[in-house]
């Protein structure tokens, strides 16, 4: 059976990540693929529970190590129950983040280290990496228009944090980018919905020869 192929959508807050995940899912499945939608952290039992120890932490929150501990523990019982069954099963994945929102988030902006990120996702995951990175690239002004929408009633305890650990996430995700173009592809989001799943159906077609 062929293997089915991994695609990980990325960016900072209010990109639209999760709207376009469930967009490019539907436009798979027209398209005649199996898809599987996920995200992290999340995607499983276990994950789902760290997410919420992540999202609404107890007491004081975690420090910066013991947050990428929880996201490498969460994404390890992800990729190992659902991300590669469901690929060697021949469906797509479609991924609302992955390992380079740790990179950006604890590794950079929270000044871990990116060494120290890909070390936890070597041992946890075996380094696995997406077929293919999206990332959806929103100016700052645009950003700060959707989230004074989106977290008019509140926000969680890492999308809550300051506008210069945000602006240090944007960036780190630019720089990789920048690094490994063979692996993603970044794609516009300063438009509308319909726009930018537009851009991502030609960057999907164009690297795997899928006319969508």
């Amino acid at each position: 059976m062929k293997r089915g192929k991994f695609i990980a959508l990325e960016g900072g807050e209010g990109t639209g990540k999760s709207t376009q995940a469930r967009k490019l899912a539907e436009a798979l499945e027209n398209a005649g693929h199996e898809v599987v939608t996920t995200r992290e952290p999340g995607g499983t039992p276990g994950a789902e529970a760290i997410r919420s120890l992540l999202l609404d932490p107890p007491g004081e929150g975690w420090g910066p190590k013991a947050e990428a501990l929880l996201f490498a523990a969460a994404r390890s019982d992800h990729v190992e129950r659902l991300i590669l069954p469901s690929l060697d099963a021949g469906r797509w994945v479609v991924c609302d983040r992955f390992v380079d929102s740790s990179r950006a988030y604890q590794g950079f902006a929270g000044q871990l280290g990116d060494d120290k990120v890909r070390a936890l996702h070597a041992v946890g995951s075996d380094g696995i990496r997406p077929d293919l990175v999206i990332l959806i690239d929103v100016s700052p002004d645009e950003i700060a228009r959707r989230l004074s929408v989106r977290d008019a009633d509140g926000s969680d305890a890492i999308g809550g944090r300051s506008a210069d650990y945000h602006s240090r996430v944007a960036a780190a995700f630019r720089q990789m980018a920048e690094e490994d173009a063979a692996g993603f592809v970044v794609v516009d989001g300063n438009a509308g919905e319909e726009t930018v799943h537009a851009r991502i159906l030609d960057a999907i077609s164009g690297r795997f020869g899928d006319k969508l």
